[in-house]
This record gives structure tokens, sequence and C-alpha cells, in this order.
């Protein structure tokens, strides 16, 4: 096997003897990321490559150039490990937008994107900036979640993840806007026709009990931590992936017009998509002789023998057809089949003196073919390419977020994001790791294939149908459940005050909208209103609310006892007209996208004493409101170390032996570019803790309007 020139360093243990060493290897592994990351690009050779979507569903390859940089600062700096930005436009508008859409709701917005070389100029800045916290962070081992050293491994880790998912659109974009580079080989071992690509067969497996769950010291995605037991019952497993060879037999006999192998998902993404074959495949299927393979940046003769390329309903509608041709119930592993699998494959990949499969870029930057790895019994358990499985991603016993990186996971434990298993031969770092937990929608395009297994398992639950993330639970039921201790719901009554004081009412900017209640309360009264939270788990839950379709949720009663709760925005009054003039956006109140006063009201409820930059903030006010605009702020003024550095609070402290409170300290902020419009007032909100404990708070609202 021939080696790639560009494998990179192996993810570092999180313990050790010497911090110091430990201090070189984080700096090896981040040099060896940003080098590999950047040499992917090497392949692009026209301009339209960078600023063309090659999907529809994601954001041109300019934007994960950028994105990957961003993340070191805004995770840095969102840490309290970093003061200064370096470019606030770029790391605004890099920020956010990544996680793929689905098929039939496509996003059409234009961006003003950078130019490849403003962008290469800001990443060499980022890695200037970086090589510098490594250096001088404070590093005790091992290395957990809370430590500066954690926020530079997932900033490293998540670099590795976009080297693949930037790889896989680059394989769809046009042929010649791309070009081979040397240090990205394919592989040059193929079968030249399907007779000469090998039988695959299915191996019984005796099944059993397993405990699913991280246990190595490799650093890890919040989804990967917690436990969770398995049993399972007898099963078989194909021996290989699915070859081309074996899935063109599924595709000549018109697997993709028969609509009896596919599900109601499937068939709409395949009408949608216009397929009639694997996406990477090219020619006419009617003539085998004549298929070629797109690979990262070329289009080679067809190789029968490596595995097909699919998505995760192509692979099901293959499945359901096997299941009648054998007469057997075929369907895809399920997490646990393939951990199962797994176990049989000693060690991990930073452990294997050498590569025992097609992972990490220490084999081709390809696939290769389906026997050309033996593991045990079985061939690619590991590498290749990502298997897909049946089973919808969701946390383990004991899941919990981490407070750095919140929508990592959470927007994925929505039933429709699959997880594949035993990485690709682009899977570096984390990904290749036996712990390794990722998932995709079911119609998009990783490097994946999958092996088959006959089974009698069954997915028992797709959806969570009660939300029971405690802080989303919280939240929506402050903003939507019952009026408790005869209070008004907090959102509708700001929402009234400030009505009345708006003179125009065309656009409004709800700035650290939670759920959404106060974004549909706006749009009562406005022809649009923009709902903006720093938190993908509220903005996600607020999208589906906007389906107009029940939103399950559970709050705790006592102890382990909870209450079901359900609402819709019917229930509120809100209606379809209204709640389509709503738009929802992740972004941060500190470092917003938008540069031109467009605004007639910017509403910030309970915001500003969760800012880390508050006072920067405020200064962004003018370029947000319209002259003659509206500013509403409630808070509580509840300043904590954890949100806010005590140096940046804007109230709450002496001054010289002097009281500064945080009202006095928004008048001195605005009086420049504002004019309060009448005295401040209290406003009281509950927040139920359980059935017989709340908090009463009183927030104090202010409104002002820009001169």
């Amino acid at each position: 096997m021939k080696t790639s020139p560009l494998h990179p360093a192996f993810t570092p243990s999180l313990s050790g003897t010497d911090p110091e060493l430990k201090r070189r290897e984080i700096l090896d592994y981040f040099q060896a990321t940003w080098h590999t990351y950047e040499q992917l690009f090497t392949c692009l050779v026209d301009e339209k490559a960078w600023t063309t979507k090659a999907i529809p569903l994601r954001h041109p390859l300019i934007f994960y150039y950028g994105h990957t940089a961003t993340f070191f600062i805004n995770k840095l700096i969102a840490g309290g490990y970093l003061k200064d930005r370096i470019d606030e436009r770029m790391e605004a508008i890099m920020a956010i937008g990544v996680d793929e859409m689905s098929w039939d709701d496509l996003n059409d917005d234009h961006y003003d994107w950078p130019t490849p070389a403003a962008v290469q100029h800001y990443r060499d800045r980022v890695r200037q900036q970086v090589i510098e916290v490594i250096t001088h962070l404070p590093l005790t081992l091992p290395i957990k979640w809370s430590d500066p050293a954690w926020a530079i491994l997932m900033g490293i880790e998540h670099e590795r993840i976009h080297l693949e998912t930037s790889s896989v659109l680059i394989r769809q974009l046009p042929i010649s806007w791309v070009r081979p580079q040397p240090m990205w080989p394919v592989c040059p071992l193929f079968a030249t026709g399907q007779e000469n690509a090998p039988s695959n067969r299915l191996i019984p497996q005796a099944g059993g009990s397993l405990t699913l769950g991280k246990k190595d010291d490799y650093y890890g995605w919040d989804n990967e931590y917690g436990r969770q037991q398995c049993h399972l019952s007898p099963f078989s497993a194909s021996q290989m992936l699915v070859s081309h060879a074996e899935y063109y037999e599924f595709v000549k006999e018109g697997g993709y017009q028969n609509t009896q192998w596919w599900d109601e998902e499937g068939w709409g993404w395949k009408t949608y998509a216009q397929a009639d074959k694997p996406t990477f495949w090219v020619g006419d299927i009617s003539h085998p002789d004549h298929l070629k393979l797109r690979v990262l940046a070329e289009e080679i003769p067809f190789p029968w023998d490596w595995p097909a390329e699919v998505n995760q309903l192509e692979a099901a509608a293959f499945c359901r057809w096997k299941s009648v041709k054998t007469g057997k119930s075929i369907q895809l592993p399920s997490e646990s089949e393939w951990a199962w699998l797994r176990e049989q494959v000693a060690g991990d990949h930073p452990d294997w003196q050498t590569p025992i499969g097609n992972i990490n870029l220490q084999g081709w930057a390809s696939s290769c073919p389906v026997d050309h790895f033996a593991q045990g019994k079985f061939f690619d358990i590991v590498g290749n390419v990502w298997q897909w499985t049946t089973t919808p991603i969701k946390g383990y016993h004991g899941f919990d977020v981490h407070p750095l990186y919140d929508d990592f996971s959470t927007p994925t434990f929505d039933g429709k994001h699959n997880l594949i298993k035993g990485g690709s031969w682009i899977s570096t770092g984390n990904e290749a790791l036996k712990a390794a937990r990722y998932a995709f929608r079911r119609h998009f395009f990783q490097h994946a294939g999958f092996r088959y297994v006959e089974s009698t398992h069954q997915e028992t639950m797709l959806t969570n149908p009660y939300e029971t993330d405690t802080m989303v639970a919280q939240y929506l039921d402050f903003q939507y459940g019952d009026s408790l201790l005869s209070v008004e719901n907090y959102a509708k009554a700001l929402v009234e005050k400030v009505i009345p004081l708006c003179s125009e009412t065309t656009h409004a900017l709800d700035l650290g909208c939670a759920t959404g209640r106060a974004s549909f309360e706006l749009s009562r009264y406005f022809d649009q209103v923009t709902g903006i939270d720093y938190s993908a788990r509220f903005i996600d839950v607020a999208l589906q609310l906007m389906t107009g379709e029940d939103f399950r949720y559970a709050v705790p009663t006592e102890g382990e006892l909870v209450d079901y709760c359900q609402i819709r925005l019917s229930d509120i009054g809100i209606t379809s007209e209204q709640w389509q003039n709503v738009n929802f956006q992740q972004g941060d109140a500190c470092n917003l996208k938008m540069t031109h006063a467009e605004y007639d009201l910017v509403f910030a409820s309970n915001l500003i004493d969760r800012l880390r930059e508050p006072q920067r903030f405020l200064t962004s006010l003018t370029t947000l409101l319209k002259s003659g605009g509206v500013l509403m702020l409630s808070s509580p003024y509840t300043w904590l170390e954890e949100y806010t550095p005590k140096e940046n609070w804007l109230g709450g402290i002496r001054e010289n032996g002097e009281v500064v409170t945080t009202y006095h300290t928004l008048q001195r902020l605005l009086r420049d570019d504002f004019e309060e419009i009448q005295p401040p007032e209290d406003v009281p909100f509950v927040i139920r803790e359980t059935a017989r404990k709340h908090q009463y708070t009183l927030a104090q609202a202010s409104f002002w309007r820009r001169k």
C-alpha cells in the first residue's frame, strides 16, 4: 500500500505526566491539521469553485475555508481564553450556518463572501493567534472539559470534521473546476469488470450484551459520553461492504424506478434529485463498460470492487430489494450491531503500529477494494467508507451538553439524522476512534457506503416525543406555559408595552429570542420579524413550532416525576399568516452579521446581563436601528461572572467607592445616540422549577428612541 504524504498526526491522549510534552503534542497536532486542511483546497483551480455552491443545501467552499478558523476565535472568546477578535465581520459571516438542510427546505440566502485571498490572510492571522494561545495556556493533566486546552482540541477536531465534509463538497463540484494533486493519491487497485469483483456473504453472529459509551483517553464530543446497555439477538452480517458490482444488480433491475423498495422519505428525495444511480457514478447505466467514478478531483475507470457510496435512503432501498431477493430479513445494521462487529477489531487507531484499514489518510485519498483490508473474519469494519445504520442519533444515559458547543449534538436529536460508523479514508483524529458518533440527514452524502445484516432488530423510537432538555423545557414553559402566581406572560407583556411607542412597524429584531415567544407576539404587529439567539437548541424549537404542529415537552413536578405538556402556536392566537413573517437565525448578539440600520424596533429581553461584552452590544445598536427606531431593554441585572467577566459588568459594582447601577450606565452609554422615551418600569416574570418551587423576578424595562 502506498502511504499518502499527508497523513496527519494522531489525536493526542488527554493524560500524561509531562505538561510541556503534552503542549508540544497539541501544537504539532494543530499544525498538522491546519496544513492538511489548507492542502485540501489546493484542488480548487477555478474562482467559481470557491463561491458557487457545490449543492444547494450547503454554503460554498469559501465559507468552510474561513469557518474552521473563525471557530477557534469564537470558542476561545466564548470560553474567556481570548479577549480580542481578529476580524469581526469574518467571525460573524463565517460563524454559523453549517448544518445541512432538508432537500425540500432550500436556503437561497446570498452572502457577500470575501475573496479567497482575504480568507487566507485571516487564516494566517488566526494560526499565529492559536499558536500563541497554545504556547502560553495553563496546562494540567489530564485535560478536562473546562480546561482551555479542551477548547483548543475542540477547534482542531472541528477542523478535521470539515476536512472530510469539505472533501465531499469538492467531489461534487464540476470536474473542470478542480484538479488532482499529488498529495491526494487515488488508489490504483481496482477490478475492471463486474465479474472480477468479490462475492459477498453473511457471517453469523451469536449476539449478546454490550455497553456503548466512550471509554478511551482521547478528546470526545458530548454525544459520545454516557452509557447505554444493549442486548443483541443473534444476527448475521455481510463480510464486506456492498461493492459497486453488488449494488449494480439493484440498479440494473430497476431499483431506482420501483417504488416498492423505497419508503416515503426516500422516494421523495429520489424524485426531487431525479436519481437513477448513485451520485458519484458517471455515465449511462445501460452501458456499464463505459461507467466512470467521480473521486475527489477526477473521474477514473469504474472500480467494480470498490464500495458503493450512497446515502442512507439508497442503502435502505437496496436492503429492501435484497430482502425480497433472498427471502431473508436484510436491513442496515443498528448502532449496537455495528459495535458488536467493532469489538472484534482490537485496539484503536492511535495504538495501531501499522494501519489496519484505509483510514486516517494513511492509505489513499479514495476508497479501495472491499476485500483489501481483512479485519478478523470481516473486511473494513474500520475504514474505507463510513457505514450507514438504521439508528437515529440520540444521547446515551448521562448525556450532557458541552457549554462551549451546545449545538453540536442536540440539533441532530430529531429522528432525522442517522448514525454513520467506522470512518472513511479521510476520517482522522476523533472521527477514526472506536467511540466516534457522527450522524447526518438520511439524504446526505459523505464518503459513506454500507454493509447489511440479517436481523430481527427494529428501531423502537425514531424521535423523542417529549423534549426533555432541562433548559429548553424550562424556557418553553416560561414562554408558552400557563400563567404562574397570577403574573402575566412576560414576553407578551413587554411587547404590549413597547408597541404603542413604535411609529413604524416594518421590521423588528428580537435579540436573545430563546424559543421565540416574543418574536411571535411581535408578528401580530410587524410586517417582518427576525429572531436571533446564540443557542441552536432554542432556534430549532422555534422553527419546529412554525410547522404548526404540537410540540411536546416535560417539566419536573417533584423528584423524578414530570408533567407532560404540549403547545402549538394557535393555542396563543398566532396564525400561520403571522408566523410566516418570522425568520429565526442563530447568531451572537455581540457580533451580528447585519451592518446597516434596517430595524424599526430592537427588542432585547433578559439579554444584556448574559453577554460577555454588553457594552460592545450597546455600541452596535446604532448600526441596527433606523433613525427614530425604538430600543427596548429589559433585564433583572443579575450580573454573574460565568456569563460576563466582572470588568465588563455595566452595574452592580462600586467605582471609587460610589455605587454604579446598570440603569445609570445605560443612560450614560446611550445618551449620545438615543433619547429615553419614558421612565423605566419593573416587569415581573416567573420561572417554574418544580410544581411548588418558582423563581419570581422583577426585570427593569427601559425604552429608547434613536436620534
